[in-house]
């Protein structure tokens, strides 16, 4: 009878270790995790994959530049149109004979028109000193000097219906004189246009673009 509690005892003994340092103890009897010898230990990680690039092109940055332009290049410019307008009056006398109250918008003009034809030579050295002393000279800004090309191309220009008229003579009557009536009223009108325009611009401080005129004129700076 004595050996029965001996083998209940035996039966229902506690273990040694509770279910926590069971867990520590399993843990410190596993091997640790050493590489295998066969495998590389260094990672690699991957490459960023680049971000694909947007088709539509990136818009430029644009500066805005206020400046003023000073009142004596404002001038120079406005008189550097004088001479094509001067010398293109001639393409004018048959629609100021057709209308005669046309005229009365040049009467302002009269006095300086009359000074520059009473000059000799005066369209020669108006133009010679307009391209040698404005435009050539890298002293005045391009506005001047973009502005004075501009004008002496448009006088060039206004020489080549004269030796058209000159070489093929079109008489005073038939169809070849009308025609010539109608081309002079044409480039008369054209140039009152041209020299309005650059007129107006050239007192606000910008710069006019005359068609057929301001791309020879910017291959000449």
């Amino acid at each position: 009878m004595a050996s029965i509690p001996l083998l209940r005892l035996s039966l229902h003994r506690q273990p040694l270790l509770k279910p926590a340092d069971a867990g520590r103890f399993t843990a410190l009897r596993s091997p640790p995790d050493f590489p295998h010898p066969l495998k590389p230990t260094l990672h690699i990680s991957p490459r960023p994959r680049p971000r694909p690039r947007s088709l539509a092109p990136s818009r430029p940055s644009i500066i805005m530049s206020y400046s003023t332009v000073p009142a004596t290049e404002r001038l120079i410019s406005v008189a550097a149109y004088c001479l094509p307008f001067f010398n293109g009056l001639q393409y004018g006398r048959f629609l100021l004979m057709q209308y005669p109250s046309l005229g009365l918008v040049l009467e302002p003009i009269l006095p300086i028109l009359s000074f520059y034809r009473s000059v000799p030579y005066a369209s020669f050295v108006a133009f010679f000193a307009l391209y040698l002393g404005v435009v050539r000279n890298p002293s005045f800004s391009r506005f001047v000097r973009f502005n004075s090309m501009q004008a002496v191309v448009l006088d060039v220009l206004l020489v080549v219906p004269l030796l058209v008229n000159r070489i093929f003579n079109p008489g005073r009557a038939g169809v070849a004189f009308r025609l010539m009536v109608m081309a002079h009223n044409a480039i008369f009108v054209f140039l009152v246009a041209c020299f309005l325009y650059s007129l107006g611009f050239c007192i606000l401080g910008k710069t006019p673009y005359l068609p057929f005129v301001a791309d020879a004129a910017e291959r000449q700076l």
